[in-house]
């Protein structure tokens, strides 16, 4: 190939990405996909004649060659293909998609990059590795870390692993001296202080011996008795069928009926119209004109 026509075909792909920016800018997004496809095929062809491959084949064959004589990698094989037929949907579709005309012109300027290193590398007669693209090798030399030289001891690095380990030496020893031992004998204040609790525990558990209970205590044990014992001579009954309530008032539902001649845990009176007795384990209350006392 003539160093014009190669110079000529070169200049009109970097021209193609321009105008592929330009139409999507203008929201021409039909013109700018089948931009996008004609600028692949001035790369493609001209990346297979650079290698002798056949440039008369159609776009997808002259694709597949390519990467099957190893003169792209994989990755750019899938980006021209998508490329490709982003270009053919807006050529025989009619496909105005913003989002296909972006990506496209994303790939495209991608692929160019790429291309440019596959460009200049061959015209200094130097062979493009088939793994990776030139551009994305350097790339990845560049984020390779080097190798880390060894930096040496100083005093500093010793002492940040001595002073932690110092400091937990004097807090343990600080802690012996703090709390009190044993083996002197003395008793610490804890242990006076339960001694001091079971002392007097132990003269609060009965009175002297021979001391009688007071007759204040005798006198309120005697008044207790007979209230209990008379309160209990007494037995309620339900002179009819009685309804059982939770609150003093014939507004809330009743909790249960009682049949009549039922005997009733009387509890006390509430006032002159209701009596508060025991049902079901809790306190209830029942109409008094109804209970009978036997």
């Amino acid at each position: 190939m003539a160093n014009g026509e190669e110079s000529n075909r070169w200049r009109r792909i970097q021209v193609g990405v321009k105008d592929t920016e330009r139409l999507i800018q203008e929201k021409d997004y039909n013109s700018a996909m089948i931009k996008s496809r004609q600028t692949l095929e001035f790369m493609v062809k001209l990346l297979a004649e650079r290698d002798n491959l056949s440039s008369s084949s159609d776009l997808k064959t002259m694709i597949d060659n390519l990467y099957q004589n190893r003169r792209i990698s994989r990755s750019t094989c899938e980006h021209y293909h998508k490329i490709r037929m982003i270009g053919n949907k807006a050529a025989h579709e009619g496909s105005k998609s913003s989002h296909s005309a972006n990506q496209a012109y994303r790939l495209l300027s991608q692929e160019m990059y790429n291309f440019t290193d596959v460009y200049q590398s061959n015209r200094r007669g130097v062979r493009q590795p088939p793994s990776r693209p030139s551009a994305q090798k350097r790339n990845y030399q560049r984020r390779r870390p080097g190798k880390k030289k060894r930096r040496a001891v100083t005093s500093f690095d010793l002492l940040k692993v001595f002073v932690p380990i110092l400091c937990i030496v004097v807090l343990f020893f600080a802690i012996k001296l703090i709390k009190p031992s044993s083996k002197d004998g003395t008793p610490s204040s804890q242990d006076i202080s339960s001694l001091a609790d079971a002392t007097f525990s132990d003269h609060s558990v009965a009175p002297p011996s021979g001391q009688e209970p007071s007759d204040q205590e005798n006198n309120s044990s005697n008044e207790t008795t007979p209230s209990t014992s008379e309160t209990s001579a007494v037995v309620y009954k339900a002179a009819t069928e009685l309804n059982v309530r939770p609150r003093p008032s014939t507004a809330n539902e009743r909790l249960g009926l009682l049949l009549e001649g039922t005997t009733v845990e009387y509890v006390r009176e509430y006032d002159s119209q209701w009596t508060v007795i025991m049902y079901k384990g809790q306190e209830a209350y029942v109409a008094s004109e109804f209970l009978t006392k036997e």
